[in-house]
């Protein structure tokens, strides 16, 4: 990760389109090492998900280019980091999954390197269901929680009501986990980590113990698709 590590610190302080151009073929190093990194996650994560069997590089990957139509911010017109969302049926599907983000520090996205597993933005039909699952089986929820050692819940103000949603009781047990809008966690690394030989050894290990709670998200999502 040493080529996308420094390609992405570069460009966080010459985000326009002469130095980027000037620097297309470095660019395109860094695409090569964090796709070739990729393919070997999504194979990876198949051996004990195999809802995610069959992916591509395409299916899960983003582009680098922002899209400036709908942003106050029209004056960087790149992305700062990489990442891979490797999900059942891919990135658009609407899945619960387990994202891989290299971001180094002061980046603008998250200003960090970071992996989450779980469920992100989910529409209003599926974040629903897992609100009425988290009420009636949020044991099962906090267990799972519990079992993805090393990562936290992301429940910062942006990503939870200030209040119980209506129809749910705000006496609850449950009830901080009932007013988050997203249900993933996540567990933040350096760039030491990313530099390690075992790094896919070691990503890998970290998302093994996230299978339970994707799985668990993804009976919402299921149920909501074929409702």
């Amino acid at each position: 990760m040493q080529t996308v590590i420094h390609f992405l610190t570069q460009l966080q302080t010459n985000n326009n389109r002469e130095w980027f151009e000037a620097n297309k073929a470095w660019y395109k190093q860094a695409l090569e090492e964090f796709n070739t990194f990729a393919e070997k996650l999504i194979a990876g994560i198949a051996q004990f998900d195999d809802s995610v069997q069959g992916l591509t590089i395409k299916d899960c990957t983003y582009r680098i280019y922002r899209d400036l139509r709908f942003t106050p911010n029209k004056l960087e017109p790149y992305k700062t980091h990489m990442g891979v969302y490797v999900a059942h049926k891919g990135k658009n599907a609407g899945y619960a999954g387990y994202y891989f983000h290299v971001e180094p520090a002061g980046g603008r996205m998250i200003g960090n390197n970071i992996l989450t597993a779980g469920l992100y933005m989910p529409e209003p039909k599926v974040l629903q269901i897992v609100r009425e699952d988290i009420d009636n089986q949020g044991e099962q929820f906090a267990e799972l929680l519990q079992k993805a050692k090393g990562f936290q819940l992301d429940d910062g103000e942006e990503h939870k009501l200030k209040r119980v949603p209506r129809g749910f009781n705000a006496d609850s047990k449950y009830a901080d986990y009932l007013k988050l809008k997203d249900f993933y966690i996540a567990k933040y690394i350096d760039n030491d980590y990313l530099l390690r030989a075992d790094l896919l050894e070691n990503v890998l290990k970290e998302y093994r113990k996230t299978t339970g709670l994707v799985a668990w998200l993804n009976r919402a999502v299921d149920f909501a698709h074929n409702e």
